[in-house]
């Protein structure tokens, strides 16, 4: 689709009028019909408004004209998968799970070589061609190139120590210790726990990155453990193969 029908389509998806629109992006009704005929574009300052009421990506906007990868972790890039900065804007250099409401969530490859390894078992690549093509794709992407200037000063590493050893504190019984925390998307992770009182609830965004991870338990067979926490929060649960029955065992606010 072109830049026009676009613009069009997600308009009426909306529910706005040209008028509507105009407001919204701070230019005139004839400016907005000029897009949608195609005699003109928006501008770049008017793209970042109109990605930011639609939530699409800026590259979506134009008709996709890129193919655009995770330049930390190098997956394909589509609109529902894209980081936001702080101020909740799309960044369309990187994915969710490498760059969460501002912050770059690796700082060491061979963490991310790991994290990866399972996912594309799953697409029939053994861990040794995964971890061959990742060794050879990472040093190509911009994060990596740049990783000294983007870097944190190791503030965030220091953040998962602090809050691993805080999980660990709470000596929860048959839950292995905890070693490490990898950036989970809320819709993947987002289970439904049933209360005392028989009402069922979640407690995650499932447009939110957390920290988590899981752990096979020490006493039950079959059992894991799911940890998720933020800077807010640390959610503890089990669960069985494929996330059944899950069982809500602790929610904490730090």
């Amino acid at each position: 689709m072109k830049t026009n029908e676009i613009i069009y389509e997600l308009r009426t998806k909306s529910g706005l009028s040209q008028d509507e629109l105009a407001g919204k992006v701070f230019v005139t009704r004839q400016a907005v019909s000029r897009w949608e005929t195609g005699e003109t574009v928006p501008n770049t300052e008017t793209l970042k408004l109109l990605s930011n009421l639609f939530n699409v990506s800026i590259n979506t906007l134009l008709g996709s004209p890129q193919k655009l990868i995770c330049q930390c972790c190098g997956m394909p890039l589509e609109d529902e998968i894209i980081g936001r900065n702080k101020d909740g804007t799309l960044n369309e250099e990187y994915c969710k799970w490498c760059y969460a409401d501002g912050t770059y969530t690796y700082s060491d490859m061979d963490d991310l070589i790991e994290v990866c390894i399972p996912h594309m078992a799953s697409q029939g690549f053994t861990e040794e061609q995964t971890r061959d093509y990742m060794k050879q794709l990472l040093p190509t992407l911009n994060y990596w190139k740049k990783y000294e200037k983007l870097g944190d000063n190791g503030e965030f590493e220091e953040f998962k120590r602090k809050l691993i050893e805080e999980i660990n504190n709470l000596n929860i019984e048959g839950m292995p210790k905890l070693e490490k925390l990898n950036a989970l998307v809320g819709s993947y992770v987002n289970l439904e726990y049933t209360l005392p009182s028989g009402a069922k609830v979640k407690f995650l965004n499932d447009n939110t990155t957390y920290l988590g991870n899981q752990l096979e338990s020490e006493l039950v067979e079959g059992l894991c453990f799911g940890v998720l926490a933020n800077m807010d929060f640390i959610l503890v649960c089990t669960y069985e193969a494929d996330g059944k029955n899950p069982e809500l065992i602790l929610y904490k606010k730090r």
